[in-house]
């Protein structure tokens, strides 16, 4: 019996990674120090509509972009 893994959709959704590369990756890598504006415009975009669309998923999704920006030391 074949066991399915769970899709981790805050980290790594399957949505991301259909490619040889992960979606985040390539933009980080095509827009250099534009990328933290983009998380920050992403973070932006979680916290507005968690209440409306995704709930405690956009949340944690907030999260995982806020430590990219300000990982812990």
């Amino acid at each position: 019996m074949m066991s399915k893994k769970k899709s981790d959709m805050v980290n790594h959704p399957p949505h991301y990674n259909k490619g040889k590369y992960e979606v985040l990756d390539i933009i980080e890598d095509q827009l250099g120090q534009g990328y933290e504006p983009y998380l920050k415009g992403n973070i932006l975009k979680y916290i507005l509509r968690y209440e409306f669309k995704n709930g405690v998923e956009d949340l944690n999704s907030y999260l995982n972009i806020y430590f990219k920006i300000f990982p812990f030391k």
